[in-house]
């Protein structure tokens, strides 16, 4: 089942689903999903000569992310064909009953910007700023500013809490994440890591 505005509030209000700041709830929380807002940091990739990338070395995708702040009153700059890592200004603590969706904004999406590629998807136990995995599809440039309404995330009941919530008991990778976070695919289990 989807939470509509009213079941959202509720639990809001309950504090057993976190979004933090929620400056404006009658703007954000619309009928059936929360507008959460784009934080100021990005990770760009850059143009790299490397012949490929190997997800099971850390190093290289290192080499190739450089981190932006975008101060006060500027904007970010999205160019045609450009794919950056942001992040959500709001923290997000998603309860054991609960799975959530990153969806794009209707009103972005005209302009072609795409908000995630493949990571829409939010874990029962999540905690932290939620990583948008944002490009440009057109052909101009867009402008980004901090605070924007970018995405929206749509709660969804499971039938039974989850009995393993996303976590540290589960060697979760992204758990409190406080920004943007490049792929750490190099510490999972099939590349002899311990993470899931």
């Amino acid at each position: 089942m989807i939470l509509s505005d009213v079941d959202i509030l509720r639990r809001l209000e309950a504090g057993d689903l976190a979004i933090d700041p929620l400056d404006d709830p009658e703007l954000q929380v619309q009928p059936a999903s929360v507008d959460v807002r784009l934080g100021r940091e990005f990770l760009e990739f850059q143009r790299t000569n490397i012949p490929c990338i190997h997800p099971n070395r850390e190093t290289e995708v290192d080499e190739y992310v450089s981190e932006t702040v975008v101060e006060e009153d500027e904007e970010f700059i999205l160019h045609p064909g450009d794919f950056v890592l942001g992040t959500t200004k709001e923290r997000v603590e998603v309860p054991p009953d609960l799975v959530a969706q990153v969806e794009g904004r209707s009103s972005l999406g005209r302009l072609a910007v795409v908000v995630h590629a493949t990571a829409g998807f939010i874990d029962p136990g999540f905690k932290g700023k939620v990583t948008l995995e944002l490009s440009n599809l057109g052909s101009a440039p867009v402008a980004l500013t901090p605070d924007m309404r970018i995405s929206q995330l749509v709660f969804t009941e499971l039938k039974t809490e989850a009995e393993r919530p996303y976590g540290a008991g589960r060697g979760s990778k992204y758990q409190d994440q406080t920004g943007p976070q490049a792929s750490k695919i190099q510490g999972d289990h099939e590349f002899g890591g311990d993470q899931r």
